[in-house]
């Protein structure tokens, strides 16, 4: 009789202990560490829209004092296009060749804006319009924000791939989410290795 009472408190604590157990070998590490790769990678997209957004506006402000820099203009409006219509494939963090292709089409629009800005240099009249400097200013801080965005995407992927790659996550994986694949993270280019000359 007695031990008719404590069967389902047996079954109870047993079901608890399995949950723990099962909670403790990192079945929902995974998981979440993959959504934290998401949302990190959400948030750079975002900030390079944020971007591309801005460039036309700056274009166009540029226009009227540099008509003579018409190439550079072009390079940014060329730049900015190859990078906006890119189409991402649902897969691009697991795919090397096309995350790749993303990285090299953003660094060429950081490289032609930074042309862009270096030319600005030479129109005092346009460096002292007050809607060059705003839109330099937003610029500026939206290059911080992208800076931002790469580091925490980096960072997401490194304890995503970490789990992924060691025990006990390695073992979780093969057995629960064999789905999951190493994510791709920023390098940085042969361009941003070299440092800047100063000539006087």
């Amino acid at each position: 009789m007695r031990s008719r009472q404590l069967k389902p408190l047996s079954y109870f604590l047993i079901c608890i202990a399995a949950l723990l157990a099962v909670e403790g070998c990192g079945i929902n590490r995974l998981p979440t560490f993959d959504e934290q790769v998401k949302a990190a990678w959400s948030e750079v997209l975002n900030q390079y829209q944020r971007r591309a957004d801005l460039i036309p506006n700056l274009v166009e402000t540029v226009k009227g004092y540099a008509k003579q820099e018409q190439q550079v203009l072009t390079q940014v409006v060329e730049a900015r296009a190859k990078a906006t219509q890119m189409q991402l494939p649902p897969d691009i963090l697991s795919n090397p060749e096309k995350f790749h292709e993303f990285e090299q089409n953003q660094g060429a629009l950081t490289g032609a804006l930074g042309r862009l800005l270096v030319v600005t240099e030479n129109y005092p009249a346009l460096k002292s319009d007050q809607n060059f400097l705003a839109l330099q200013s937003q610029l500026e801080g939206t290059e911080n924000r992208i800076a931002v965005a790469r580091r925490d995407y980096i960072l997401a992927v490194q304890a995503y791939n970490t789990e992924l790659r060691t025990f006990p996550g390695r073992i979780v994986a093969s057995i629960v989410y064999p789905s999951l694949k190493v994510r791709e993270t920023f390098s940085i280019s042969e361009q941003a290795k070299q440092a800047p000359t100063v000539k006087f």
